[in-house]
C-alpha cells in the first residue's frame, strides 16, 4: 500500500536536510506512513542520486523562485525548510529566500511547516552583538511565519559537532600539540549538534504535531564548556591528549585567522560575534534542552560518541 503522506524536504542532500530524509526514508515508523520528496538544487549529482535509488521522489526548486516552491509542496502534509546563508553571505537574501518557503507554504496549505531557525541574537543582546546575520535571518523568517499564522514548528539546530575536529580543534603549527581555540573562556558553554541527528528531532515533531505546533525545538546533545570538549578528548585519545589543550584566543587573532582564510570583514565580525554569544547570552539565551530531549524517541549522538568516528582524529590513540 503507498504511503499516504509526503514530507517535503530542503536541502536533502545538505547535512540538515539529509538527515531528514534518510530517516523519512528508514525509519520503520515513518517509511510505512510517508513519501520523501527530496528538493535539491541538481538532481543529477552523486547525492541526489543515491535518495531517488533509496525510494525518494528527487525533484528540483529555486528558493527564490516562488512558484517553484509551491510546486515542490503542492500536495505534501509537511516540510522541511532550511537555508544555507553561507551560500550568499546576504541576510536579505537569506530571508527572502525563508519568506518565499513560508508564502509558497502558505498557498500549498500545508500542514505542517518545520523551519530550521535561530534565535534573533540582536534582540537577545540588547543590540550588542548586531552583526549575527545568519542567525538574525533565519530569527526573522520564523517571525514572519508566527504572523502569517502558518502552522509551523521552529527547530534550532546546535553548534555542529562537524565544525570541531580538524576545523577549531586541531594540531598547533609550532609544536603539533592539539589546540582547541575560539575567542571566548574555556567555561563558555556549546550546546553540540551532530547534523546527522537532525531526522531524530524532525521525527518526533512530526509525530508530536499538535503539541508542538509553535514551539521551538533546541537541536543538541548537551552544553559543553571548551575544557570539557578537550576533556573528553584527552579521555579518547590519551597519548595525542597529553599535550591538547584549550586556548581562549585573543578576539584580534580570532579575526586575522578568518580574514587570512578569505572571509570578508564583515563576515569574521559575524563569526566573532557569534562566538562571544556563547559566552555573554547562551547560543539558546540559556535555555536548557530537557524539554527538546523529552520529545525523542531516538538517543542523540554525544560528543565523546562522535569524536571517535571523525576523521580529523582517525589513527590518534
Amino acid at each position: 500500500m503507498a504511503a499516504s503522506k509526503i514530507i517535503t524536504v530542503f536541502g536533502a542532500t545538505g547535512a540538515q536536510g539529509g538527515a531528514v530524509a534518510r530517516i523519512f526514508l528508514q525509519d520503520p515508523k515513518l517509511k510505512s506512513q510517508w513519501t520523501v520528496r527530496a528538493v535539491t538544487r541538481d538532481t543529477t549529482k552523486e547525492p541526489a542520486r543515491k535518495l531517488a535509488s533509496q525510494g525518494a521522489e528527487v525533484i528540483s526548486a529555486n528558493l527564490n523562485d516562488k512558484s517553484s516552491l509551491v510546486k515542490a509542496m503542492t500536495g505534501a502534509t509537511a516540510v522541511y525548510g532550511v537555508t544555507n546563508y553561507w551560500d550568499t553571505m546576504d541576510k536579505q537574501g537569506e530571508f527572502q529566500q525563508g519568506k518565499n518557503l513560508v508564502d509558497a507554504a502558505k498557498e500549498a496549505g500545508i500542514d505542517h511547516l518545520i523551519w530550521s531557525s535561530l534565535l534573533n541574537v540582536t534582540k537577545l543582546s540588547n543590540g550588542k552583538l548586531p552583526n549575527v546575520y545568519h542567525f538574525d535571518s533565519k530569527a526573522e523568517v520564523e517571525e514572519y511565519a508566527r504572523e502569517n499564522s502558518i502552522p509551523a514548528t521552529f527547530f534550532l539546530a546546535g553548534f555542529y559537532m562537524s565544525n570541531i575536529p580538524g576545523g577549531i580543534f586541531r594540531p598547533s603549527p609550532s609544536n603539533n600539540a592539539w589546540t582547541f581555540g575560539l575567542p571566548v573562556p574555556e567555561t563558555a558553554p556549546l550546546p553540540l549538534f551532530d547534523t546527522a541527528d537532525t531526522g531524530k528531532f524532525v521525527k518526533a515533531i512530526v509525530l508530536r504535531r499538535d503539541e508542538l505546533l509553535g514551539k521551538r525545538v533546541l537541536g543538541a546533545t548537551a552544553y559543553l564548556t571548551g575544557k570539557e570538549v578537550v576533556e573528553a578528548f584527552k579521555n579518547t585519545f590519551p597519548e595525542a591528549g597529553k599535550t591538547a589543550s584549550y586556548f581562549n584566543m585573543p578576539q584580534d587573532m580570532y579575526l586575522a585567522i578568518l580574514k587570512k582564510a578569505g572571509l570578508p570583514d564583515f563576515a569574521a565580525t559575524e563569526l566573532l560575534e557569534n562566538m562571544l554569544l556563547l559566552d555573554q547570552f547562551g547560543y539558546y539565551g540559556g535555555a536548557k534542552l530537557d524539554e527538546s530531549h523529552a520529545i525523542l524517541e531516538d538517543k542523540l549522538t554525544t560528543w565523546d560518541e562522535y569524536i571517535k568516528k571523525a576523521d580529523a582524529f582517525k589513527g590518534l590513540n
